[in-house]
């Protein structure tokens, strides 16, 4: 297998940071979810360290059910990630835009048509990660007292999936003439009616917006469980997971590929995108203080609740003694089964205890986390690349500015000393830029192959 010998920068961009407490730190603004010259500003530092792609993850609820923890949060005051990233297309000119949406809560006519517009305002940076709802609280929000049960929810999203691409073929790349002389402003030749019925969704068709610039934005698919898995190996062209280990690592790699080759797709159009959070110092020591700092903003009923959310709400974690071992297993949860699996694997791998285990889902959720200096932060993501655990990372810094601003500073000049990041930009739209081949249109693919 061919790979470039140089690794793929996502920026995951929270409001305030990735690390729970990241709100309370006094170089945070605490309005930076509401502020869009705050969104503007980080993705101007982005795009000038040449990040492929600023990515926006999103629920379409509040996630905490306890007042004292729901108190203590500070994520529950933002923008709706498509909307933002239409507002900062304008004031970007290379970095690939991932704004989030999920597959049971959507209509695939309003996403196909939103995701085509981002496109289109962008010139060709737009990307849709593509979930299916894993938030106990999102279900009421759209009349309905429970989330449909976690496979079923995949099989909802690849026919939602299949119907969006339908939707962004509509029209062949050439149909909209706009010929004033003759009166005649789209070939009807060149427009397909998809006329989609299935088992979930009734969609009839046309879009009413050209093609997008890239043929379909770049699909990002964010799923480790075996469903999960299938589902990116199928349709996901980046797939952000959670991953600390690295022989795990490495193993999820070679079985994502494989079970993707099997269906037909070269390595190079599945790229895999850990997450990782770097906790950047001049020095160890410094690196050390910056999270015990954050450790001490984040008030202990925010620690339980975020635990809580992250293992799928089958552990009463206020009447557990939290000095005691983690068990090797938890009853299965219907949300988002594959981080539960990575904490409990993480837990028995540590022997850690509740307590510990905790504190660590409020610094990392799960993923990597490397506490140090550039040089060993550097090393940490180098050896992870070289030994085919991932093809670059999705960077989750603890705080913003500050923390992306020192990874910039100092992380991404040791990657490029080592050959592998890149200097800037080299193509046009965000398939470019990741090596990803423009999707051909479906429907003039049958034509032609008729013919």
């Amino acid at each position: 297998m061919h790979r470039n010998d140089q690794m793929k920068l996502g920026l995951f961009l929270a409001q305030a940071g990735y690390h729970e407490g990241a709100w309370r730190d006094p170089e945070v603004p605490a309005r930076g979810g509401v502020d869009v010259e705050h969104y503007a500003g980080l993705l101007a530092l982005a795009e000038s360290a040449a990040f492929h792609f600023v990515f926006l993850a999103d629920s379409p609820a509040v996630a905490e059910q306890d007042d004292a923890v729901l108190a203590r949060v500070g994520r529950n005051d933002g923008f709706e990630p498509i909307t933002l990233l239409s507002a900062l297309s304008s004031r970007t000119k290379h970095i690939g835009l991932v704004a989030t949406a999920t597959t049971t809560y959507y209509e695939p006519y309003h996403l196909a048509r939103m995701f085509a517009s981002l496109d289109h305002l962008s010139r060709g940076r737009a990307a849709w990660n593509i979930v299916s709802s894993g938030l106990k609280f999102e279900a009421p929000n759209f009349g309905e007292t429970e989330l449909p049960e976690h496979d079923a929810r995949y099989v909802r999203a690849r026919e939602f999936v299949d119907v969006v691409k339908g939707l962004w073929d509509s029209w062949e790349d050439d149909a909209f003439i706009r010929d004033k002389k003759s009166g005649i402003f789209v070939d009807t030749t060149k427009l397909h009616v998809l006329h989609h019925q299935g088992d979930f969704l009734s969609v009839r068709g046309p879009l009413n917006i050209a093609r997008p610039p890239q043929g379909y934005p770049v699909l990002v698919q964010a799923g480790a469980s075996d469903t999960g898995m299938a589902f990116g190996a199928e349709l996901g062209e980046v797939v952000f997971t959670a991953e600390p280990s690295l022989e795990n690592g490495k193993r999820y790699y070679a079985s994502l590929k494989g079970k993707a080759r099997a269906l037909g797709r070269d390595d190079d159009e599945v790229l895999i995108m850990p997450g990782i959070v770097p906790i950047v110092g001049r020095t160890q020591q410094e690196a050390s203080e910056k999270l015990q700092r954050l450790q001490s903003y984040t008030h202990e009923e925010v620690l339980i609740g975020t635990a809580d959310r992250w293992l799928g709400f089958v552990a009463d974690l206020r009447s557990i003694n939290l000095d005691s071992l983690v068990p090797e297993t938890l009853p299965q949860t219907n949300f988002i089964q594959s981080r539960q699996k990575v904490l409990l694997d993480l837990a028995r791998r540590r022997n850690l205890t509740w307590r510990e285990l905790i504190r660590l889902v409020s610094d990392s959720r799960g993923h990597l986390m490397v506490v140090g200096t550039p040089d060993e932060i550097a090393n940490t993501m180098v050896n992870t690349f070289d030994q085919r655990a991932a093809d670059g990372f999705n960077v989750m810094p603890p705080t913003v500015p500050g923390g992306l601003k020192e990874f910039i500073e100092l992380v991404i000049p040791e990657l490029r000393r080592r050959g592998k990041f890149r200097l800037g930009y080299s193509g046009a739209t965000l398939r470019d830029n990741l090596g990803l081949k423009r999707p051909p249109n479906r429907f003039r693919q049958a034509v032609v192959s008729r013919a």
